[in-house]
């Protein structure tokens, strides 16, 4: 569809392009509609939007610490509920050794992201090597299993009830980000083949509405010889990815969509160049994301926008209040002390309210709504 030309109004003291060339003094908030798709307005403060000293309610960014989680399972459905609600889940699983069964999820899509360690996958369609910074889409009703020496930490994302399905990339074309060729399918090779001749009992657990039913088979029913079509499993890893960059205007975080599914989007945050222009703000810009709420898994690096945060914890952005980066980063607003970001993170933007699992709140930072506070409290490493 085109778009017709026009022009916004403009009040008062503002600068005429979003995200470069604020006004002295002045603070940049951007009040948004369909996360950063749909219609904007950018407002300009004397003050930090995020200055606040106190906090009631339970409107509130979160964080939690997953490192802290005991998160070790046998099996993914028994994995640690971080965050739901009726159309993604999220759970974090430490498979600790060579699992002796086959799952299988009829409530939807599962993305497998590796965090930690190395495993074998195989699956109906063959056989897949993952290792840290792997995706791993399983279509919805794929039998699988992981035959792993060590133990292997893992992201569960469920796409309820729907398919994980590409993004629009528009202008750019369908190989920018990632090239559709760079994705990886299971192989029925010569451990695949070796895995399928286990003539034992096999059990296969299936999860339907949450509930378990188990299947058992005299034979492994991972024992296909071939197969042909479209539906398939994928994978591909973080540093796989070319993300979009303007040297002179930050880009939002939708130019990093790596999966769409109903209600929510999967991004992916990967080193990239800072922004050169000198007027170009170089640090995620305030925003007021009134109909997402916004998760993030911190992978691995320095997450230049954060204080106190490490690889292994997620915050929780609800929908409803504005949120940008931590004071320390706001420094190095205009100016940063490195050529380019140094974090791999995986984001999460639901367009309906998330609940927080009984696990995630049991290692959860009660503070961190509090880091954003000029002065260090105590155990924010700020």
């Amino acid at each position: 569809m085109n778009k017709w030309i026009y022009r916004p109004p403009t009040e008062g003291r503002t600068s005429r392009q979003a995200h470069a060339d604020l006004p002295d003094g002045l603070y940049e908030r951007e009040l948004g509609k369909s996360g950063f798709f749909g219609p904007v307005t950018h407002m300009m403060h004397p003050h930090p939007p995020t200055g606040w000293t106190s906090w009631e309610g339970p409107l509130r960014p979160r964080a939690f610490d997953l490192t802290r989680c005991d998160a070790a399972a046998p099996s993914p459905w028994d994995a640690s509920e971080v965050l739901s609600n009726a159309h993604v889940q999220f759970r974090y699983w430490r498979c600790p050794s060579s699992m002796d069964h086959l799952v299988r999820n009829g409530d939807g899509d599962e993305l497998l992201f590796v965090h930690e360690g190395q495993a074998e996958l195989y699956c109906d369609y063959g056989h897949l090597s993952i290792e840290p910074g792997d995706y791993v889409v399983l279509p919805r009703g794929t039998m699988w299993r992981l035959d792993c020496s060590a133990p292997v930490t893992l992201l569960l994302i469920e796409a309820t009830q729907s398919s994980y399905r590409l993004p629009d990339k528009g202008l750019v074309g369908e190989n920018a980000i990632f090239d559709p060729a760079m994705f990886d399918l299971p192989k029925i090779d010569e451990a695949f083949k070796q895995q399928s001749a286990q003539t034992r009992e096999w059990k296969v657990r299936i999860k339907r509405r949450n509930a378990i039913s188990t299947v058992t088979y005299p034979f492994n029913p991972l024992d296909a010889e071939g197969w042909h079509g479209t539906l398939h499993p994928v994978r591909i890893n973080v540093r796989d990815l070319r993300p979009l960059m303007s040297h002179r205007y930050h880009l939002p975080p939708s130019a990093h969509t790596t999966f769409v599914a109903d209600r929510f989007v999967i991004c992916t945050f990967v080193p990239r160049p800072f922004e050169t222009d000198p007027g170009a703000i170089k640090v995620p810009f305030f925003h007021s994301n009134d109909d997402f709420d916004e998760v993030i898994f911190y992978h691995a690096g320095d997450f230049f926008s954060r204080d106190g945060i490490h690889p292994g914890m997620v915050t929780m952005h609800p929908c409803g209040f504005t949120h940008g980066p931590h004071p320390k980063a706001l420094t190095r607003m205009l100016t940063q002390t490195k050529p380019a970001t140094e974090e791999y993170a995986v984001m999460i933007d639901t367009r309906d309210a998330l609940d927080v699992g009984a696990a995630a709140s049991r290692v959860e930072r009660e503070d961190y709504h509090q880091s954003w506070r000029t002065a260090p409290i105590s155990g924010s490493g700020a």
